[in-house]
């Protein structure tokens, strides 16, 4: 064998294992990403089996319902609509639609946390206080999957678009995934004052 065959033999053996290790570095990257949207997917089912629980809660109590009767019932019937949303998007595996339907979920549960703050008999019920604590470490647990999931999303995306890398990616029609985003107004303070002046 001559020593060009070899360098030509060595050189196409080289790339044979950078394919394939790049192939199998993306296949590993391919499953964080689906691995953590099923932590995600795991969250969002507890969570909306609380839901309905809490709408509930609310229903129940009276001078609540008296008092803030219209509101109560749009800002319900906001939260019992959006946490529809949100399973119909987590079913199709729509992230844009589920982020935008979280945004109304969150501004929803904001309204009905902000006004049972006026309501001292509401806030000490023990199925409220419960549903919230539940609710917000749910909340709280969705953030830290999502900060993984967008994590998993980025090293991938990134991946795809680097050379060499980008020749494996595209062969085996590996594609840009979606990142889970809220809205600037989701991340902002809930205005207070303009809920109870509702």
């Amino acid at each position: 064998m001559s020593i060009g065959n070899a360098v030509f033999l060595g050189l196409v053996v080289l790339a044979l294992v950078y394919g394939v290790v790049t192939y199998n570095g993306l296949v590993q990257l391919k499953h964080n990403i689906a691995k953590a949207w099923a932590n995600i997917d795991v969250l969002l089912k507890q969570r909306h089996d609380e839901l309905p629980k809490l709408v509930e809660v609310c229903r129940q109590y009276k001078q609540f319902e008296r008092q803030y009767k219209q509101f109560e019932q749009e800002t319900l019937a906001r939260v019992t609509e959006a946490r529809a949303r949100v399973a119909r998007a987590r079913e199709a595996h729509d992230v844009p639609a589920l982020g935008a339907a979280e945004n109304l979920l969150r501004a929803g549960l904001g309204q009905i946390f902000a006004v049972a703050e006026a309501y001292p008999e509401l806030k000490a019920n023990e199925h409220f206080m419960q549903l919230q604590t539940r609710i917000t470490a749910l909340e709280n647990s969705i953030a830290d999957r999502r900060e993984w999931y967008n994590e998993s999303v980025n090293l991938h995306n990134v991946r795809i678009e680097q050379f060499p890398d980008l020749i494996v990616a595209r062969m085996f029609s590996y594609t840009e995934q979606p990142l889970l985003q809220f809205s600037v107004s989701e991340k902002a303070d809930v205005d207070l004052k303009a809920l109870f002046s509702a």
